[in-house]
């Protein structure tokens, strides 16, 4: 199968190989073997299963957390020509159950799915039709209680693999401890164990902490230094992403901003642009850069401590994804220590708090007790917490610990176009059209402009289709809903704000609790996830990469040299009388013409490479000289 899939590589994705540890794990999931993949971020974790699967007879059902990361897979999929499909919150019935027949009647090669959606009666069914050829599940980690990202719904795939007893799974993640890893494969029913795991350790990623009071004038010496190639800020607040990249701008440095809370639109152009390199900089919260797999980034950057090594180590590792030298910088201030604990206590507000705010989501979306399950309503959190006076940061802190609880899900603001699909049957068209003559002129225009709509949800643009018509937008609405209760077609309106979707009907909040393996244990563990990163920065003793690879159970024998601690060490060692010779030797030479790092070694005759090595990392890091790739300047 091998010369198989290599084939479908080279078809679909234009590479004549596989990464390493690739091949290992399609050969593992072709040949039927339960899997569990740790690869890195930026590691190629998709092409895992999506090869196989492209390979095999059948459907890859896919599990995924994520609705963007879904819609971005899908669109890449189908714009290589294959047929894929995700079902998520929101969606129409109909789009639903369109959706599964395609993949029933084998139309489709993928379908994503969210975890919740497993145990819907309309999915077992369905999954019992398919001709499954792989269960792939992302970000497995979620799986696992001792996870620094446990979802509970994860814990019910396992339930679904008696209706498929002969596909094997596909588990992956990019961080997880021996713990995790042997716990997300007695939580997924593995029949044996099947760990295909790289090293966490990347090499050419320096990974750096300053304790530095002025923040800002690091970040400009950094990013000013940085002559090619782009750049990530990550912040912990919406508000602070837009302060630094105003201020980037105002200094010279092009950047813009991106969190959660901006409109699907403007997210998109935004990241197109700095995926494009028209803008260097990205100042970002942590719902950037999930399934960005761009090559050239150069700079991570953490104004703020992340709340777990897991969340770092992910966010650090956009760095360097082309193997070519990049840098991790996070920098802390004498108060950030005490935020990160303050911001643990905030994240597990007291039962009667979590209670108090159940009851009013319940009058807030206008629910009796009983009702509400599996639905779909828009929610804008701060209008919510405005109304019943409560902070955002408890509103955010209680419903992510009910969706632990699996009581409801949130989603993000997505823009979901309007879409329309006439379900009536061709020989019924005219009929229609003789019956309902009002309609004759809108529904000529959707089959002459929307190939596909007889067979498939399409796209519709209100505007156009007025423009088109002489009708007003309000007059092409009013239409095709009237439509819709004829049972002609069926129309989806456009989405732009964020949804919640309760998993449960709502309960009287006497009947209302947080188990303690969601509230006293996840607590617990957050304290240890956070004190293992205060841990991180206050060690100044020992190589950044031996501390981020011990804490995911990795041992290496060798210190990377470039970081802020060895670099400290080194200095201590060389002295700075050597490193000022050093200096003295290079800077002429530099005034006149760039060096490469071999040249510069051999212009220092009398010190050994990595005395050379070290001295000009120094310089670089102090702002003396500039590095790109391999190549010194002024």
């Amino acid at each position: 199968m091998s010369q198989r899939t290599r084939s479908v590589l080279k078809q679909y994705w234009g590479y004549p190989s596989f990464r390493p540890l690739q091949e290992d794990i399609v050969d593992s999931v072709v040949a039927g073997r339960d899997t569990l993949a740790l690869l890195p971020t930026g590691g190629g974790k998709s092409i895992c299963f999506q090869v196989p699967a492209m390979a095999m007879e059948g459907i890859c059902v896919v599990v995924t957390p994520l609705i963007a990361l879904m819609k971005d897979q899908v669109a890449h999929l189908v714009a290589k020509r294959i047929p894929a499909a995700a079902i998520y919150s929101g969606m129409h019935p109909d789009q639903v159950e369109l959706i599964y027949n395609q993949a029933v009647f084998g139309r489709l090669k993928f379908l994503y799915v969210s975890p919740e959606r497993l145990m819907t009666d309309q999915f077992q069914e369905a999954i019992k039709r398919m001709k499954v050829n792989l269960l792939a599940v992302d970000e497995s980690h979620c799986i696992s209680q001792w996870g620094y990202d446990f979802r509970p719904p994860y814990l019910k795939i396992a339930e679904i693999r008696p209706y498929i007893p002969k596909t094997p799974v596909l588990a992956l993640t990019a961080t997880a401890t021996a713990k995790v890893v042997d716990d997300i494969q007695f939580r997924l029913g593995f029949k044996q164990k099947n760990v295909f795991q790289s090293s966490f350790e990347r090499k050419n990623v320096t990974y750096n902490v300053y304790h530095e009071p002025d923040k800002f004038g690091v970040l400009y010496r950094k990013l000013h230094a940085l002559q090619q190639g782009s750049a990530i800020v990550y912040v912990r607040n919406r508000k602070k992403t837009q302060v630094i990249a105003e201020w980037l701008q105002s200094v010279g440095i092009s950047a813009t901003f991106y969190h959660a809370g901006l409109d699907s639109k403007t997210r998109d152009e935004r990241q197109d642009l700095w995926m494009k390199g028209k803008v260097k900089v990205m100042a970002a919260t942590n719902a950037f850069g999930m399934g960005i797999d761009k090559p050239d980034v150069r700079l991570v950057i953490h104004m703020d401590l992340p709340d777990s090594i897991e969340a770092y180590f992910q966010e650090a590792g956009r760095a360097g994804r082309d193997l070519q030298p990049a840098e991790a910088f996070l920098l802390v201030s004498e108060a950030d220590v005490r935020q990160l604990q303050d911001n643990l206590r905030q994240s597990f507000p007291e039962m009667d708090r979590i209670k108090m705010i159940y009851r009013a989501l319940g009058n807030y979306l206008q629910l009796p007790i009983g009702a509400g399950k599996m639905e779909m309503y828009p929610f804008v959190m701060t209008d919510f917490a405005q109304r019943y006076d409560f902070s955002v940061m408890e509103v955010y802190s209680a419903l992510k610990i009910m969706e632990k609880e699996g009581i409801l899900q949130l989603s993000d603001s997505f823009e979901e176009p309007s879409q329309v699909w006439i379900k009536a049957p061709r020989e019924d068209l005219y009929r229609f059209q003789v019956a309902f003559p009002q309609f004759d002129t809108f529904i000529k225009y959707m089959l002459r402009n929307m190939p596909g709509v007889l067979s498939d949800f399409v796209r519709f643009n209100e505007e156009v289709a007025a423009q088109k018509t002489g009708l007003t937008v309000e007059q092409v609405m009013a239409q095709l809903k009237k439509m819709e209760q004829y049972n002609f077609l069926t129309y989806v309106p456009r989405k732009d704000k964020p949804q919640i979707q309760l998993l449960t009907e709502l309960l009287d909040t006497r009947y209302f609790s947080i188990s303690n393996e969601n509230y006293q244990d996840r607590k617990r563990d957050a304290e240890e996830r956070v004190q293992a990163v205060i841990d991180f920065v206050n060690n100044n003793q020992e190589c950044r990469s031996v501390q981020l690879l011990r804490y995911f159970n990795e041992t290496i024998n060798k210190v990377c040299g470039r970081c802020d601690v060895c670099l400290s060490h080194a200095e201590h060692h060389l002295g700075a009388d050597e490193y000022e010779q050093i200096v003295q030797l290079l800077q002429p030479v530099l005034l006149q013409r760039s060096l490469s790092v071999r040249e510069a070694t051999e212009i220092c005759q009398g010190h050994d490479e990595e005395e050379v090595v070290e001295a000009i990392r120094w310089m670089v890091d102090n702002g003396k000289i500039r590095i790109n790739g391999d190549i010194l300047s002024l």
